[in-house]
């Protein structure tokens, strides 16, 4: 493996993917006049489901591997922590090496492709380093690894059994992304042979390691400039009295060396008569003015098919494909003394199937006729070969149909050759395939995806053409001017198919499936505009509920810029100051005195004003914002609190990411000795969703948390689907009834019994209960006589900002002494 280039620039459509996120994250964290961000805001963030992916790696003195994901063990084959990162398998390590030594060398992350080749199969990573200081002074870089696009498999293709060495390498860039050196990812037997090397001695060797032929300057040069160039090239090398042929491809970054030894075909040049009769190359002599066969070897007659008297009966072109006749002709005028092919040529066999050749000559007297000696090489399995690698480099592994970057270069064919004429993409995406994945398993997985790309390419065809881009998610351009009604049709037709019952292996599956579409040049005239508004499209069909088609809409592009202005508000925001704690108070039923207040999070923009939590909560949760917006509510709320009577509490609501960063206990505990509240006046609300991932070590943190004196509340209780298991799980010392129940309870008797349920529940386990939403006295009449502790509401307020809870304060006083 080995950090390869750095991947290119994305386009806009793959904005929210993982690795910008984590590039945006990090630029968020860097404070102004310090180079690099501190640990604790970039990896103890929100990551989420990114956790499994990081890598953690010490960047001072020998690198080494400190913590690893899930995933980044499967990648490496290797759960150990703190090692050396040398003791790792050879290609994990130098992809983790080079990507890390270019991040710190320029002091920001650095995205790089590294490419990975174990039992035959090539698979390309994505690897983004984050380098970050730490408290202790040792500089400590994340680095982020998933799998990246289609795999290849180059036994098949290359490693086949032939007597030329056969060598892949993969190609080293530096920080700059120029290519530098190669190292041996696989090999041949005939490698070992020709190169005179044990296996143990070749593989995973960097050549400007030295210690092989391959390491010479010369032969470095052709490799590099085979890697500059991507196409094949071919280069002579005569070493310790052998004559070696090189012939190397690139794919990517991936280089395919060919070395023949061609000293016995040099050699037997001097003799004529021993090289063309005993030669296992397919050789010939014909006659340079008639063009007539004069002498065939053994190896042509088996070759190809043709009795020797046959041969001698023939000219040239009879072996040659009829409209490869006049550029034969031509290219034999064109020789001299000697010549190599200048191209492949087909050539017909006797039962008239075609091969491809290279063909290599010189001038020779045969029998007093002036002549030209010819050897054939045969180069039909190896452009087979050839064929089948740039095939994989443009489909999927797993589906066969084009990947996400041969899409995208059809697609750009398609609009330069519309000529104003209108281009469709359609997105698609697989209703409830994660359902299937889930309950079967992968495997199963796997196969419906093949029956989905089948049906899907059954039903495209001609110029249009159907793509997987990844995961669930296909693609299809319609080319020939479609119309919106036709587009319509098509991806009715589509949902219709891909919604009908597929068998695997005898299991009956359902899936469905959800499509955008955006039509040029009204939607976008370039492939990325395309692209980007399908997928707005398809986004609004999954916001329908899946099973439909949407056509892209202004009005999703406008919302869309909304949602980005919106993030860069948001960091301006929290930078700014502008957001700001409101206090709703609880208010006791039995005493008619307010209890405590919950704080409630307000956004005071500086042109739009007031922004509805509801609005940017989601988008600051998106952009790993929530965690530092939680701990400071969590002190702000503190500080306030600590001026109220000391019998008021204060509630803090704690979101999912603020649990996943695993420091939250350390932040209630500063927040609490910071402002010097007494830890049995702060309430912490949450959800049950924070039960939903990682239970057992949100529990233990639940319990570190009562430990301290705090009290934890359960929000919105009973509209989950197991919020009587949690009670069993924690000891809760409040739970809240939704205001959902709430709202209809004089008009529903649901609503009532749900509400009896609840406060029943809460007295017999000594669980306050606290009703929301209250906003008239007749719902306050039901819950007293429910037996409901304490209720919030506009009946009593809304949220008032912190200059407010003197006077609500008062005005309840007073309110309380005239009802005595």
């Amino acid at each position: 493996m080995t950090a390869a280039k750095r991947a290119p620039g994305k386009p806009a459509t793959e904005m929210f993917d993982d690795i910008p996120v984590l590039q945006r994250k990090w630029r968020a964290a860097v404070k102004p006049g310090e180079r690099l961000p501190r640990y604790e805001d970039v990896m103890l963030g929100s990551l989420g489901r990114l956790a499994d992916h990081i890598a953690l790696l010490k960047g001072d003195g020998t690198l080494e591997l400190s913590r690893s994901g899930r995933y980044v063990q499967q990648w490496l084959g290797d759960e150990r922590w703190d090692i050396p990162v040398a003791e790792l398998s050879p290609d994990c390590a130098t992809a983790l090496s080079e990507v890390t030594a270019s991040a710190l060398a320029n002091g920001r992350p650095h995205h790089a492709r590294a490419h990975c080749v174990r039992d035959g199969m090539v698979k390309t990573y994505d690897l983004l380093a984050l380098p970050t200081a730490s408290r202790w002074g040792a500089t400590l870089v994340g680095t982020y690894v998933n799998e990246h696009g289609a795999q290849y498999n180059l036994l098949d293709a290359i490693f086949s059994a032939t007597e030329d060495a056969v060598v892949s390498l993969t190609t080293l860039r530096d920080a700059a992304g120029k290519p530098f050196d190669l190292q041996i990812v696989h090999h041949n037997k005939g490698a070992e042979l020709l190169l005179n090397v044990a296996s143990s001695g070749l593989l995973w060797r960097r050549l400007g390691q030295g210690g092989t032929l391959l390491a010479a300057p010369e032969i470095m040069e052709f490799l590099l400039k085979a890697v500059s160039g991507g196409r094949g090239e071919q280069f002579e090398i005569e070493n310790a009295g052998r004559h070696l042929r090189m012939s190397a491809t690139c794919f990517a970054d991936v280089v395919s060396l060919t070395i023949s030894d061609v000293t016995a075909m040099k050699r037997r040049d001097a003799s004529f008569r021993l090289l063309f009769d005993n030669n296992p190359m397919p050789m010939w002599v014909f006659d340079a003015e008639q063009k007539q066969f004069l002498s065939v070897n053994d190896a042509a007659v088996q070759h190809y098919g043709y009795s020797r008297a046959a041969f001698l009966r023939m000219k040239l072109h009879e072996i040659w494909p009829e409209d490869e006749w006049d550029s034969h002709a031509e290219a034999l005028e064109r020789v001299g003394e000697t010549y190599h092919s200048s191209r492949n040529w087909r050539h017909l066999r006797a039962d008239g199937s075609e091969i491809e050749v290279l063909t290599f000559g010189r001038r020779v007297t045969f029998d007093g006729r002036d002549g030209y000696l010819v050897a054939v090489v045969d180069i039909t399995e190896r452009r087979k070969a050839e064929a089948r690698i740039a095939h994989m480099a443009h489909h999927d592994g797993l589906t066969d149909l084009p990947n996400r970057e041969y899409f995208q270069d059809r697609l750009k064919q398609a609009l330069d050759q519309a000529g104003g004429k209108r281009v469709g993409v359609l997105c698609i995406d697989l209703d409830l395939f994660k359902n299937v994945n889930d309950s079967f398993g992968h495997p199963v997985g796997d196969r419906l995806l093949k029956q989905v790309a089948e049906r899907l390419a059954t039903a495209i065809r001609g110029a249009n053409l159907a793509a997987r881009l990844g995961g669930d998610e296909f693609a299809v351009i319609l080319a020939a001017d479609v119309s919106p009604n036709e587009a319509s049709a098509c991806a009715s037709l589509l949902i219709e198919m891909l919604s009908a019952p597929y068998d695997i292996d005898g299991l009956e599956t359902v899936i469905g499936a959800s499509i955008g579409i955006a039509l040029s040049p009204g939607d976008g005239t370039t492939s990325e505009e395309l692209m980007r508004n399908a997928d707005m499209a398809l986004y609004r069909a999954k916001s329908d509920g899946g099973g439909v088609h949407h056509f892209f809409e202004r009005e999703m592009d406008r919302q869309a810029q909304k949602r980005r202005d919106m993030e860069l508000d948001l960091r301006r925001a929290f930078a700014n100051g502008e957001f700001e704690l409101h206090y709703q108070p609880l208010v006791s039923i039995v005493s008619d005195r307010i209890s405590g207040f919950e704080s409630l999070l307000r956004w005071r923009h500086h042109e739009k004003g007031m922004i509805s939590p509801a609005e940017f909560i989601p988008v600051a949760e998106d952009i790993g914002l929530i965690t530092q917006l939680g701990e400071w509510v969590l002190r702000e709320a503190c500080s306030e609190a600590v001026k109220w009577p000391a019998d008021i509490k204060v509630a803090v609501n704690l979101s999912p990411a603020q649990f996943r960063s695993r420091n939250l206990v350390q932040v209630v505990i500063s927040a609490l000795a910071q402002s010097g509240l007494s830890p049995t006046r702060l309430e912490l609300e949450i959800t049950e969703s924070i039960f939903l991932a990682e239970t057992d070590a949100n529990l233990a943190t639940l319990h570190q948390l009562r430990e301290l004196g705090v009290g934890i509340s359960m929000d919105d209780f009973g509209t989950g689907y197991s919020s009587l298991s949690y009670l069993r799980s924690f000891p809760f010392d409040k739970i809240k009834i939704d205001r959902s129940f709430v709202k209809d309870l004089a008009q529903r008797p649901d609503c009532g019994a749900i509400v009896r349920a609840i406060s029943g529940l809460g007295r017999s386990l000594n669980i306050t209960t606290t009703a929301e939403g209250v906003e008239t006295e007749d719902q306050l009449d039901w819950l007293r006589a429910e037996g409901c502790n304490e209720v919030q509401g506009f009946l009593f307020s809304a949220a008032r900002p912190a200059a407010e809870i003197a006077k609500l304060l008062a005005d309840f006083g007073e309110r309380a002494s005239r009802a005595a």
